[in-house]
Parts: C-alpha cells; structure tokens; sequence
C-alpha cells in the first residue's frame, strides 16, 4: 500500500510542476514571475503541492524512509516523459537512459 501512495505522491508532484510550468507561461522576468502567481494554473499547482505534502507526511509516518525517499526520485523520471509528451521537448538519449536508471535503481530499492 505505501508504494501505491508514493506512486499517488510522484503524480501529484509532477501535476503540481505542470501546472506551474504552464501557468508561468514564457514570463522571463521577475514581474512576470510575480504576476504569474495569480494564474489559475499556479494557484491549482500550490494546492496540488499541499495535498502532495498532507500526503508525503502520512508516507513518511508510516513508512521505512530508506525506502520511500528514494522512491521519490520517480518524479524525476517521470518530469521527463512529461516533458516529452506534454511540452514537446527532445529528449536525448542520455537523458533517456538516466529516466531508465532511475526506475531501475527505485526497483532496487523496492525489493525487499
């Protein structure tokens, strides 16, 4: 159960990060940057955030840390599909074979 809640922890992170990115829009200054913090897509990521935080305090209450804290770095990974499916960005392959070893090396610390 607490890897399907570290799973539910990596997908609201990732939203979060989504909707901020596209909330943030191409503002390259730091007015931009402010005045970005009332677009709906910011304000739903921070409230994405909180409900990942609520959550990651339950994960870690309830789990070993050695292993929930590592798992977290899924959302990296996943950051990067994201990235590729949602933005459109090119992705080399070295930073495909970094997404690969990074679930790898989370299947490792899975088992028990």
């Amino acid at each position: 159960m607490i890897y399907v809640l570290v799973a539910v922890n990596v997908l609201l992170l990732v939203t979060g990060q989504v909707l901020w990115k596209i909330g943030i829009g191409n503002a390259g200054s730091l007015k931009g940057v402010l005045m970005s913090l009332i677009s709906p897509y910011v304000i739903s990521g921070i409230i994405i955030y909180a409900i990942a935080t609520v959550l990651w305090l339950y994960i870690l209450a309830n789990g070993k840390f050695s292993i929930v804290y590592p798992l977290q770095s899924t959302a990296y990974a996943v950051g990067v599909f994201v990235a590729w499916l949602i933005f459109k960005e090119t992705i080399p392959i070295t930073r495909w074979i970094g997404v690969v070893l990074i679930f790898a090396g989370a299947s490792l610390i899975a088992l028990r």
